[in-house]
């Protein structure tokens, strides 16, 4: 895995208290928690993209006949 480019100290601690929830969970916990959160990276994503479409104008262009 690549590692964190200049996280800063709380996110250095939030990575920390996320790996010790992680380490506490069953397996099947694990694999439900990752499909949950790959969802949310991914509803994520699409909403980055709806957000430059909409700054950058094009939503109005994409939608004219």
């Amino acid at each position: 895995m690549l590692s964190p480019i200049n996280l800063s100290l709380e996110q250095q601690f939030n990575l920390r208290s996320f790996e010790a929830q992680v380490q506490q969970m069953s397996h099947e916990q694990a694999q439900e928690f990752l499909i949950t959160l790959y969802e949310q990276m991914i509803v994520r994503e699409n909403m980055y993209k709806e957000f430059i479409k909409h700054q950058w104008g094009l939503d109005s262009i994409l939608e004219q006949p």
